[in-house]
């Protein structure tokens, strides 16, 4: 496994790509309202990435039609925005990657929409919680497993189903790099940590089964039990002391 080590100047350029993404959640978040679409989402990361002089990440990879993943309730990852309406009580996770001279940012959040139940608040919460668990063992010296098991250390015990068959993974020039980034495992698993490298870190949490599902579309991976799903992410570098969050949450705008 060859994982490709970033020098500070390539960590600065994935930090402006980084900014676009999370100008992008910035402005999505601000108009997730029922009623909104989630194609109405895809438009204004579109026009985002369009202002900044970026490209979307995702349009056209394997054929993927959007600049965005848009994955309602029990879809986990890789739904497709269109013409759905967004109702009260839903969950939407939003994934977002822009491509700003060459450099890839990639994040995603899952966001509630109007009011939502206690048990779709805790599980954003505490989806949210093992992406913060799984960044801080992103260290030098570290094996990459650490962050994987510090994901399931915290979800397991909570009855959570972790996704096993998607996860986190190298990212830089291309949006995925070696090496892939599981949720669960030893934290003496892999390869050890170096300054430079890059990882997307990403918990797919599931309130009922880990087991999944992939629908006609040949992309949108859902719960196989119907059971809702929430999904964070951070682009991180590695760095001589704190991982450093290249794609942070920026302060939410004001409606």
């Amino acid at each position: 496994m060859a994982i490709t080590i970033k020098s500070d100047r390539d960590i600065e350029k994935m930090k402006t790509a980084g900014h676009v993404v999370s100008v992008c959640h910035q402005r999505v978040e601000a108009a997730i309202a029922p009623g909104v679409t989630t194609g109405e989402l895809d438009a204004i990361v579109v026009d985002t990435i369009k202002e900044f002089g970026g490209l979307a990440s995702f349009l056209g990879y394997n054929g993927f039609p959007s600049s965005i993943c848009a994955s309602v309730n029990e879809e986990i990852v890789h739904g497709f925005p269109g013409p759905r309406k967004l109702q009260t009580g839903d969950i939407i996770a939003v994934d977002i990657g822009a491509i700003i001279d060459g450099w890839h940012g990639d994040s995603a959040w899952t966001y509630g929409v109007g009011e939502i139940s206690l048990a779709a608040q805790q599980l954003l919460r505490d989806t949210e919680e093992s992406l913060y668990l799984g960044v801080a063992q992103a260290r030098a010296g570290n094996r990459l497993g650490a962050i994987g098991h510090a994901i399931e250390q915290f979800a397991a015990p909570r009855g959570y189903g972790i996704v096993k068959g998607y996860g986190g993974h190298g990212i830089g020039r291309r949006m995925h790099e070696d090496p892939h980034v599981p949720n669960f495992g030893s934290a003496n698993y892999g390869p050890v940590l170096r300054k430079g490298m890059t990882f997307a870190i990403e918990p797919m949490l599931n309130i009922g089964t880990e087991r999944t599902r992939t629908l006609s579309d040949d992309w949108t991976v859902v719960t196989a039990d119907g059971s809702l799903s929430a999904h964070f992410e951070f682009t991180i570098a590695i760095t001589d002391d704190e991982p450093l969050v290249l794609t942070p949450r920026l302060a939410s705008v004001v409606h």
